[in-house]
């Protein structure tokens, strides 16, 4: 963020959201955007049409994290999935990356609370509660009620930084929250009193409390080339979610991964964890952070049309009414915070 204004709060989101996918670009960003300023803008331009399908394609995956999460059901249990998740990352990072984790060193040691801190609230804790919400609730509320993340971190901003928050933005923030609501009361919002919310959406709105409360930490995160910053992250992670899996293990709930199981790891390795990073870094250098960060709104619709087409899950008319309230409240305080910043 920057000069105290709630709109830097979606690039920092942008530059976070691998959790869905789990990679923080943060530095990398900043690096892109000289070159991103000088790319042509235009829509018909090669380099725009080639970051927005960079960015489609990477939402696209990050949505269908959700479809994996309920495929996964079954087939191995969710901190086994969660565990051998950051254990195939950090792995494959820690191996490529390590000259340059060992020349970080130095800063990594000096901030190793904040790097943990981040890497249980954004990657192991965020999964955790997200692989085990699907254990209770369907594809579709996991993908919509992702979209509270935003409007979580304008609040979050507001009331750690102070961060300037208008009228009209918190309009769309009141909004959003509705949506989720709806989501959360199955649409009988008249019903709220008496409500008793699901444990699948209560563990994923914790979830994306934690997301958002990581997205914040990257404001001041440690002055480190992103990828690198990423492995390190993905170390960490392997190793504060083995208490997760040794809870599993004791408690006699574990389940190793089927032959499926696998399979569905190997997709949230290959797509959510990696290749959906490089196409984000791609765009984010074609087009700039800001720009790019708009296309995280469209995860939850992703997610959503993806549970219902490869799942064939429901999709309730107040599906709809949440998914519109969510993203046009997100739409009005990006907007509004855009022009404050102008």
């Amino acid at each position: 963020m920057s000069d105290g204004k709630v709109e830097s709060t979606f690039p920092d989101i942008a530059s976070a959201a691998g959790a869905k996918g789990g990679l923080p670009m943060q530095s990398s960003v900043r690096a892109a955007e000289p070159a991103a300023a000088s790319a042509p803008g235009a829509l018909g331009s090669r380099a725009a049409i080639e970051a927005y399908l960079m960015l489609v394609f990477t939402m696209v995956a990050w949505g269908a994290n959700s479809v994996a999460a309920r495929l996964a059901v079954g087939q191995l249990s969710p901190m086994v999935l969660v565990c051998l998740r950051w254990a195939i990352v950090a792995g494959v990072l820690g191996v490529a990356l390590r000259r340059e984790l060992s020349a970080a060193w130095p800063e990594l040691r000096r901030r190793w609370l904040q790097v943990v801190l981040m890497a249980v609230a954004g990657y192991s804790g965020f999964n955790a509660l997200y692989y085990a919400a699907a254990h209770h609730t369907t594809g579709v509320n996991l993908s919509i009620l992702q979209g509270s993340v935003p409007v979580l971190v304008v609040i979050g901003a507001f009331l750690l930084h102070r961060v300037r928050v208008g009228p009209v933005q918190v309009a769309g923030i009141a909004v959003t929250l509705f949506g989720v609501a709806v989501v959360a009361t199955q649409g009988h919002i008249a019903t709220l009193g008496a409500f008793r919310l699901n444990a699948g959406d209560g563990l994923m709105l914790v979830a994306c409390v934690l997301y958002a409360g990581y997205t914040l930490g990257l404001r001041n995160r440690p002055n480190l080339p992103g990828l690198v910053f990423f492995a390190a992250m993905a170390i960490a992670a392997f190793v504060c979610s083995l208490p997760l899996l040794g809870y599993e293990v004791w408690s006699g709930t574990v389940q190793w991964p089927t032959a499926k199981g696998w399979l569905v790891l190997a997709f949230i390795v290959v797509f959510p964890s990696f290749l959906s990073q490089l196409t984000f870094m791609r765009g984010v250098q074609l087009i700039g952070p800001g720009r790019a960060g708009l296309f995280i709104n469209l995860v939850p619709l992703t997610g959503a049309f993806l549970a219902v087409v490869l799942l064939g899950e429901p999709l309730a008319p107040f599906h709809l009414v949440a998914l519109m309230l969510i993203f046009g409240g997100i739409l009005v305080a990006e907007l509004s915070g855009r022009r404050r910043a102008e």
